[in-house]
């Protein structure tokens, strides 16, 4: 699978931060690396709940500070693909929860590939998944 551009679920940015070598490949060997906002939440939220809060905020701002990473939002384009999403989500009767909905949405909006340690993903049929993690 060509992996020009990729999206990198909360999983997999965890992975890298716990020294994770194939998601470090991947990040290496890819034109553009995407974060979605709504990956930057979940990542807030576990750290304000973990003991090294403010290690793990310094990481992540190091992170977003290299050249090529780019913090990917939504817009009304991808919230017409979530609603997509989601009708066909329920039509299989296989409910995901909402924040990887979005961030499937911004996966295929960009024509990226989601790096993801999360299998729901591939119920999901325009999505392009990578989770060799």
């Amino acid at each position: 699978m060509e992996m020009k551009n990729i999206l990198l679920d909360t999983n997999a940015f965890s992975s890298l931060g716990r020294g994770d070598l194939s998601v470090k490949k991947v990040i290496e060997t890819a034109d553009k690396v995407l974060i979605p906002v709504i990956v930057i939440g979940e990542l807030l939220y576990g750290f304000k709940n973990g003991s090294k809060e403010d290690i793990n905020r310094e990481l992540l701002s190091k992170f977003l500070n290299i050249e090529g990473i780019e913090v990917l939002n939504t817009s009304l384009e991808t919230a017409e693909i979530f609603s997509d999403i989601m009708i066909e989500l329920k039509q299989k009767g296989t409910p995901i929860p909402s924040n990887d909905i979005w961030i499937a949405a911004l996966g295929i909006e960009t024509g990226s590939v989601i790096i993801t340690r999360d299998n729901h993903f591939i119920h999901i049929s325009k999505a392009r998944i990578w989770n060799q993690i």
